[in-house]
């Protein structure tokens, strides 16, 4: 699988279930094993697992494989072995610990993350320029 297209599939499948913070390092360089490291925080033990268990899923919908996942039993600390790419999902406890990013990002990939927006989850409609309708109380005044 072509490594942009692995690494978009691990960011969406990142961005869907709201990860924080995410990264991704070109590591061609350092190792032969992998060519990059995503890391990114999850704010729970429920939440990491949800975030490893949709890069999975994603990862399989793109045509990838998942070689191996570690720390899902306890949930601190998930990694996801996608081949040429590992994905370090952690709380951010431990990230600020472990640094990961001070091992592997002296080559970091600027990649295009979904843009929030006021609406929570909600998109854009295809009329940006549309004013937003006026919501009328629904409280009668006495004249």
């Amino acid at each position: 699988m072509e490594i942009k297209k692995l690494q978009r599939a691990i960011i969406d499948g990142l961005e869907d279930v709201k990860a924080q913070n995410i990264k991704v390092f070109n590591t061609t360089h350092l190792t032969s094993l992998f060519d990059r490291v995503v890391v990114a925080s999850g704010t729970s033990n429920r939440q990491t697992k949800a975030l490893a268990n949709n890069v999975r899923e994603k990862v399989k919908e793109a045509g990838g494989d998942i070689i191996s996942t570690e720390g899902e039993e306890i949930g601190e600390w998930v990694l996801v072995d996608c081949g040429d790419a590992v994905v370090h999902i952690l709380q951010p406890a431990l990230r600020q610990y472990y640094n990961l990013e001070e091992v592997w990002g002296d080559k970091p990939v600027r990649v295009k993350l979904q843009t929030p927006n006021m609406f929570g989850d909600a998109r854009v409609s295809a009329d940006e320029n549309a004013k937003p309708a006026v919501k009328r109380s629904a409280r009668k005044t006495n004249a």
